[in-house]
């Protein structure tokens, strides 16, 4: 927010920003565009289709008008082009799984101020949760992994790597663009039996099934043992759901499926050392208090220091720098790696 003023008006309309945000959400959470589609429908038409008061549906239409998600015609209303690319489920590029999750985490944020005075989350965690809002979860990463994996497989160097290891995966959207990327790689994604059926759907979805395959276990607790060693680990949003001393051994677990001298890569929201800032990282340690015991988002000193704790060298920052700001540190393990100093 650099160079931003506050005033009243700005303070007001960051107030007041609930009002468009809840109003996406409904919109979503009852797939309107989706139900537009192509060719526009009236008020009425999308009202008999939901059974929804006709009323109430024609404001939530003229605000998402107003909002130019939709576009009024007499009293048509059709898709824009940006709903109908990521809001539309008939769209490759639909994003709406991320926007319930943030659905999902609304009132836990609305509790803020009784976790704050208490020290305790406000809600459970979301892969540990509901089905409704664990595959909302799991396919939100799914969403935000579409629009990022991409870019990440093309700056990653995988020469020489033919197994690794994808580190609470999920549905294994960056192991399926890494092995997209390298012909010769092969991946397994490490999670929670319960991530299984989206994580093989989406394989599935790209003829992969041969090349990635899916592990169950808890990365908090397990060490992967899947196999021959892996010479590779990518640990996706992963630690900042966990404490510094957990944190220190879902790494130590990574390293411990690892070749010696092979190459570990963290993808975080990363604060800068002084932890206020970048601004999506810190809201994010926010989002992690509200959700979890111990969990939040790390500084880049913070992750270097456990990789040295295991006697992990060539620690390097990439240049990638995602959309909610992002970042990748990297790090060459050691040729014998000790764990006495994280107690694992």
């Amino acid at each position: 927010m650099e160079n931003f003023i506050w005033n009243p008006g700005t303070l007001l309309e960051t107030s007041g920003y609930y009002w468009r945000t809840c109003t996406l959400h409904a919109a979503v959470r009852l797939d309107i565009f989706t139900l537009i589609g192509t060719g526009g429908k009236t008020a009425r038409q999308v009202s008999d289709e939901l059974k929804a008061d006709l009323r109430g549906l024609t404001m939530l239409l003229n605000a998402l008008s107003a909002l130019q998600l939709l576009k009024k015609d007499g009293d048509i209303y059709l898709n824009t082009e940006p709903a109908e690319m990521f809001l539309s489920k008939s769209s490759d590029r639909y994003i709406g799984f991320m926007i319930m999750h943030h659905y999902h985490l609304l009132e836990s944020w609305y509790h803020m101020p009784e976790a704050i005075l208490s020290g305790k989350p406000t809600r459970e965690r979301s892969s540990f949760s509901d089905e409704e809002r664990r595959e909302s979860f799991l396919m939100g990463m799914f969403n935000i992994g579409m629009a990022t994996a991409p870019k990440v497989a093309k700056e990653i160097n995988l020469t020489g790597c033919t197994r690794l290891l994808d580190m609470g995966g999920g549905p294994g959207t960056f192991a399926i663009h890494f092995c997209m990327a390298n012909p010769d790689l092969e991946a397994v994604v490490f999670d929670l039996e319960t991530t299984r059926p989206f994580a093989e759907k989406t394989i599935a979805r790209f003829s992969l099934e041969e090349r990635v395959k899916f592990f169950p276990g808890d990365f908090t607790t397990d060490t992967p043992q899947e196999g021959e060693p892996f010479d590779a680990a990518w640990l996706s949003h992963v630690l900042h759901g966990e404490g510094p001393d957990q944190a220190r051994k879902v790494i130590a677990h990574a390293i411990k499926a690892l070749k010696p001298g092979s190459r570990i890569f963290i993808h975080e929201f990363i604060l800068d050392d002084t932890f206020d800032g970048p601004l999506f990282p810190a809201l994010f340690s926010l989002n992690m208090f509200l959700g979890t015991p111990q969990g939040q988002s790390y500084s880049q000193q913070q992750l270097s220091d456990m990789l040295t704790a295991f006697g992990c060298t060539d620690i390097t920052r990439h240049s990638f720098v995602g959309p909610t700001q992002s970042g990748i540190l990297s790090a060459k393990t050691a040729d014998r790696c000790s764990f006495q100093k994280s107690g694992d």
